[in-house]
């Protein structure tokens, strides 16, 4: 009996996640908030794809999710794209795996390819394959008579470019195709499920200076990142369509030698969706929502969340109901550090936070790196404050494989 409560468990919640993609946006709310842990019974900002903000590697997983300014490596393209140019090695690619929501559901993962290569020294071209699987689903007909299986999936692949304009600063671009397949040709009434399709660009902006910090070799980084800037997903019909998660990153960190062997980095990011934020809509005598005489909900405070995406994209700093108070409570906070012996073993740690409004995500995370000559092996694992939260214990594992530069050409001062 608890074995079959537990597969009955397991099928809610995806059986939840597969009605987001062709009913109304309350259920894509359900959607995001069960994709991402976070809370959803309050005013949060929710997307279409939301698995395009979860962190891919197990190195920045290990620091709070953050990444936007430390160390390039062959997962900048997620996290700042710009980075790449100034990575040392001539080639290199990633490969990570992450089983999702594990306390929930057990043949849900995320899995991520990254790689790049140097064209000049200068230059690096890059590319990433991301790879989300939902598990299956067992559909029945009116009466749970089973009549087949359903395999809920989305994927991006993408490509970069990123250049150094000077030896301290850098800018970069990347693209990727977006492809959501959560409904199958499942059919709700009154709507055609169908696959979503999108595409979406990136900008980067990298600095870093080196230092002498108490006597010690030092390095300063700042970094920028805009992400998901897309046209709308929908999964039914162009009158329901979805902002895809467009995200402002900005951060930075601080790399310092401790000694000839010893170095540790501190690094913070703030993240910003630059997603329409959900209005205060007028509420009856009975508890319903007012509407107009066309139907749609009148709103109490806040902007109406079916705009354009450019007025979408620009009016999501002024548009929280409650002013300027809950804009400052969007930005989520990343920090992590990073401890170096011998670039060969890393120790890695860090802490989320996500105001209550908003998610209320906060965990802490951990991991270790270590390398051996071209390839390497990183690990992390996440644990919320929050005890029986979706994501506790939720384990990356990454393995990356480096190629020496061979590339010598001055880079413009």
């Amino acid at each position: 009996m608890g074995e079959i409560l537990n597969n009955m468990k397991k099928s809610a919640i995806k059986i939840l996640l597969l009605f987001a993609a062709v009913l109304s946006l309350s259920s894509v709310n359900a959607q995001t908030g069960i994709i991402n842990g976070s809370d959803t019974s309050r005013r949060v900002i929710t997307t279409a794809v939301p698995f395009l903000l979860i962190a891919p590697d197990a190195r920045a997983g290990a620091m709070g999710d953050a990444g936007v300014a430390t160390a390039p490596d062959a997962n900048s393209i997620h996290w700042n794209v710009a980075k790449l140019a100034f990575i040392e090695d001539d080639l290199g690619f990633s490969m990570s795996y992450t089983p999702w929501l594990g306390n929930l559901i057990d043949d849900m993962s995320i899995s991520y390819l990254s790689g790049y290569k140097k064209i000049t020294k200068e230059q690096t071209i890059a590319f990433d394959l991301r790879y989300f699987d939902l598990g299956n689903i067992q559909l029945t007909d009116d009466n749970g008579n089973p009549f087949g299986d359903f395999n809920p999936r989305e994927f991006t692949v993408g490509a970069a470019y990123s250049r150094m304009l000077t030896t301290k600063l850098s800018l970069g671009v990347a693209s990727r195709f977006i492809h959501s397949n959560l409904s199958g040709n499942f059919i709700s009434p009154g709507n055609d499920g169908r696959n979503g399709v999108s595409v979406a660009v990136d900008f980067g902006v990298y600095y870093k200076t080196d230092l002498m910090l108490a006597g010690r070799n030092s390095n300063l980084a700042f970094g920028g990142h805009i992400s998901n800037i897309g046209r709308k997903i929908t999964y039914s019909n162009d009158d329901n369509n979805d902002f895809l998660p467009g995200n402002l990153r900005l951060g930075t960190a601080l790399t310092t030698s401790l000694d000839q062997y010893n170095s540790i980095t501190f690094t913070v990011d703030f993240n910003k969706l630059l997603v329409p934020t959900p209005p205060v809509y007028e509420i009856a005598a009975d508890g319903t929502i007012v509407v107009d005489a066309n139907g749609n909900p009148v709103i109490a405070r806040g902007k109406d969340p079916n705009r354009s995406l450019l007025s979408g994209t620009f009016g999501s700093f002024f548009d929280a109901p409650d002013g300027f108070s809950e804009e400052i409570q969007e930005i989520s906070i990343a920090s992590g550090i990073e401890y170096w012996y011998r670039d060969l073993f890393a120790a890695r740690t860090g802490f989320f936070y996500e105001h209550a409004n908003k998610g209320n995500r906060k965990y802490f995370t951990a991991g270790l790196g270590l390398r051996y000559q071209r390839f390497g092996l990183d690990f992390a694992y996440l644990l919320p404050i929050e005890q029986n939260h979706p994501l506790a214990d939720t384990l990356r594992f990454t393995l990356a494989f480096n190629m020496d530069n061979g590339n010598e050409e001055s880079v413009t001062e």
